[in-house]
């Protein structure tokens, strides 16, 4: 039987090798017929610690490795945008001092 492979966002990486991953879908309420969001949440093993919160990811299924994780990290499709504020007034600040 082969593996399921899904795409999706990772949402938390507090943890050493272990990633959060959510995949959205939308499903058809089957009475009303208004499309809705719902979400899959899956652990995922990132062996190399790659990816980080905010990234596309590809997983591919794997034998179960903890209660909740049987997810295996393929590769990162696409690294998040998010920006680090405070990291960067940290970085004008300590260039301002330098001056």
């Amino acid at each position: 039987m082969p593996k399921r492979v899904a795409i999706g966002v990772v949402t938390s990486d507090k943890t050493a090798k272990t990633r959060r991953v959510e995949i959205s879908r939308l499903v058809k309420h089957p009475v009303y017929g208004k499309y809705l969001r719902r979400k899959t949440v899956c652990y995922v093993h990132d062996e190399n610690d790659e990816s980080h919160s905010g990234d596309t990811v590809e997983i591919v299924e794997c034998r179960p490795m903890s209660k909740m994780k049987c997810w295996e990290l393929v590769r990162v499709v696409e690294k998040g945008r998010l920006i680090d504020v405070a990291a960067m007034r940290a970085a004008a600040k300590a260039e301002e001092t330098e001056d």
